[in-house]
């Protein structure tokens, strides 16, 4: 007697099919399971077993091995022991093969039958859908599921009620979506007195995308300003959410099957890992940066990062996707992220102020942040200097722009950028363009061109700067709903690319 099922095996946001396959033959009792099983998938064969003693089942005396096909690709967590007990019912006749061979199962199963939820559920809708398969999951992890609409999503409460579902006794309706997650009430720009070129900054970085370095003493607000930058930005678009939530779903970040629009703000502390920024650990699960795609990565006391974990996002920050590379696989994740970093001047952080700062400015400056490599500073489009506040301006009225005001001139920018772009796959935003496209969207009129060429032989940009300064350009053109990249664009960009660092 034989039967399969069908499940998923995760690398990375991708969910590869897995054939279940149940073999019950003559022999001594036992029960196997092959197929490069890790310590979790082995352990299964105890939960099923304990978990069709409490439904009445008892297991054949016969020789019982599970086979997960393809053998050579690598099995890990505990959302096979649903497709492995579906196999093992089909074998016995319990439920009919066909129906569980039209099914892709995941869960894990309590000893008592109870199915638990389980991480990467709507990854697995989406790899159901493409099979042609409805997916089978926990009650848990159905709303969830659901969201991905092309696949029918059952969810069960426990292994019972999958036996009723398959034997026609209690046929259980499909899964509905949860609810869209409200985003949380963003912090006002309003609040922040003064630093208006700060604030500027901050919206040029919103409409485009690009990479924002923020230099100043303690207190000054740096992060006050980042943490406002999330009611600057747009709504997450559908496919946008979707791609996000897939990563979150992965990692087990998303709650009662409510998916989010609002665009992700990760703030690792500068203690962390390389494995916690870009990915690995156990199961080679997402970092940071997967973490923040579509969405904000700020990294406070940017020097105070281990230097590796700096190096490492150099590559993710062009590629716009990282692969976390083991010894038995590389598992890839996309990372398309805005990069904002604050740093202090120096060590003490008041290398400006001549009654508050060491003996060694301005040396100290140079060195911390030296600790920031050419390479990394090079990858930030925009570098702005936040000077402290007078505490008797704290007293005074509120002067800038709230945040809605801001919000609406960055929606209308990115809505240009995304009509400019929609006939070039894998560009969305004026920080994708490069090449001939960016040659052909960011070109400046003559003396913006002039401007450029002189800034880039006198302070030596290198290539990627240059390119760098006509994305930005490009985006303080959108803001001013100016079809043409001119003179005054180029001279805003290039004063943000040369605030204060000299070189590309």
């Amino acid at each position: 007697m034989g039967a399969s099922a069908y499940t998923v095996a995760f690398e990375g946001v991708e969910a590869r099919p897995v054939e279940v396959q149940c073999a019950v033959a003559p022999g001594l009792p036992a029960f196997h399971i092959v197929g490069l099983p890790d310590k979790a998938v082995s352990e299964a064969r105890e939960r099923v077993r304990s978990a069709l003693t409490a439904m009445s089942i008892a297991l054949p005396s016969k020789r019982i091995t599970v086979n997960l096909s393809p053998a050579d690709l690598p099995k890990e967590g505990s959302h096979f022991d649903l497709p492995i007990a579906l196999a093992l019912l089909a074998a016995i006749e319990i439920v009919p093969r066909d129906e569980v061979a039209r099914t892709l199962a995941l869960g894990e199963l309590s000893l008592d039958g109870r199915l638990a939820p389980v991480l990467g559920a709507l990854p697995a809708a989406v790899t159901a859908a493409e099979e042609g398969r409805s997916l089978l999951c926990p009650h848990a992890s159905g709303a969830e599921a659901a969201w991905v609409g092309a696949a029918e999503v059952l969810a069960a409460r426990s292994l019972t009620d999958v036996v009723r579902h398959y034997t026609g006794q209690a046929p259980m309706a499909p899964a509905q979506p949860g609810e869209v997650a409200a985003a949380p009430a963003g912090r006002d720009l309003a609040d922040v007195k003064g630093q208006e070129r700060a604030k500027r900054a901050l919206e040029i970085a919103a409409a485009g995308r690009h990479h924002l370095l923020m230099v100043g003493a303690p207190g000054s607000g740096k992060s006050m300003l980042a943490a406002r930058l999330p009611g600057l930005l747009p709504e997450l678009s559908a496919q946008e959410a979707l791609e996000t939530s897939m990563i979150h779903s992965l990692a087990g970040l998303i709650s009662e099957g409510g998916i989010s629009r609002a665009r992700p703000f990760r703030e690792p502390h500068h203690t962390a890992s390389v494995a916690a920024i870009v990915g690995g650990g156990k199961g080679a699960k997402p970092g940071e940066i997967s973490l923040a795609h579509n969405g904000v990565l700020f990294m406070d006391e940017f020097p105070e990062f281990p230097r590796t974990v700096l190096e490492t996002l150099r590559q993710p920050i062009e590629t716009g996707e990282v692969v976390v590379a083991r010894a038995n696989a590389h598992t890839r994740y996309p990372c398309r992220f805005m990069l904002v970093a604050a740093a202090n001047p120096c060590k003490c952080g008041y290398m400006a102020d001549p009654a508050r700062a060491c003996a060694r400015v301005p040396q100290c400056g140079a060195d911390y942040l030296g600790r920031i490599s050419g390479p990394v500073m090079d990858r930030f489009d925009l570098r702005v200097e936040v000077p402290p506040v007078a505490w008797s301006d704290l007293d005074l009225p509120a002067t800038g722009e709230p945040s809605a005001a801001v919000a609406e001139r960055v929606a209308v920018a990115r809505a240009r950028q995304a009509a400019r772009f929609a006939d070039h796959a894998g560009v969305r935003l004026n920080a994708d363009a490069e090449g001939a496209v960016l040659e052909q969207v960011a070109a400046p009129d003559a003396e913006g061109k002039g401007l450029l060429a002189r800034a880039a032989e006198r302070f030596g940009l290198s290539a990627r700067g240059y390119h760098r300064v006509l994305r930005v350009a490009r985006t303080i053109a959108d803001l001013d709903g100016s079809d043409a990249v001119c003179q005054p664009h180029v001279a805003e960009a290039l004063s943000y690319r040369l605030s204060f660092a000299s070189g590309g």
